[in-house]
């Protein structure tokens, strides 16, 4: 684990289950790993906080719905599932989402399972593309959950007005926030604050990093800002 000054969490792999991205003051929004024995079975509850799971690696089953492959979980608050694994056990990251984030409304029938491969692409900053696998379309009013592609390079600065937490599906980079720069491989997760200046490279001068990013209150990924100077470069005439 890297010091407390860090941005960048990583995870420590024999610690099981635990927190990557802890809530922080003001903010319920919290992300940890959790690996599942081939044939184990966890009960996925929380009488407050809405749960969000994307599975990388593994197949499971959820309260009877099955995902053979990456994809993501929902479990409203309130409600009870059986998470169980399958022969060659599970690997996911589970975001929490406490009662106070705002909602959204609805705008879609409830999906307790999205695979990644039935989710079509949209276009994010620059050359970026994102799949929503969950979000006020499917049930999930509390926040979004989509794989974002990164392309080699970096995107000019930006910000997002929601709360997020990033995790590194795969891939290796960089995160800019101000004048600090702090490494990104796989596994490695960081909460970006609303309004927080910043930029993720992507430092393999061939392949696409891909990241899982869960985000408060709900809306598209493609919701970002420039700053006023980058703007400015951007102007015609």
């Amino acid at each position: 684990m890297l010091s407390q000054m860090s941005r960048v969490m990583r995870p420590d792999p024999a610690a099981g289950s635990h927190a990557i991205v802890p809530p922080e003051r003001g903010s319920e929004l919290a992300l940890d790993a959790l690996r599942l024995a081939p044939g184990a079975s966890e009960e996925i509850s929380d009488g407050l906080h809405d749960t969000l799971l994307f599975v990388h690696q593994g197949a499971c089953v959820l309260g009877g719905d099955e995902l053979d492959g990456a994809g993501s979980l929902f479990v409203p608050a309130g409600e009870r599932r059986t998470l169980s694994a399958g022969t060659s056990g599970a690997s996911l990251v589970r975001a929490t989402l406490g009662a106070e984030t705002v909602l959204h409304a609805p705008m879609g029938r409830a999906e307790p399972v999205v695979g990644l491969h039935h989710v079509e692409p949209g276009k994010a900053t620059g050359a970026r593309s994102f799949q929503v696998l969950h979000g006020p379309h499917n049930g999930s009013t509390r926040a979004t959950m989509f794989v974002g592609y990164i392309p080699p390079g970096k995107a000019p600065w930006h910000y997002h007005l929601y709360d997020e937490i990033v995790w590194v599906l795969r891939g290796e980079g960089r995160l800019h926030i101000g004048d600090a720069v702090e490494p990104l491989d796989q596994g490695a997760a960081f909460r970006l604050r609303p309004r927080e200046v910043h930029i993720v490279e992507n430092t393999d001068p061939v392949v696409e990093m891909a990241v899982v990013g869960i985000f408060t209150p709900a809306g598209s990924p493609s919701a970002a800002y420039l700053t006023a100077d980058v703007a400015e470069s951007y102007a015609i005439g």
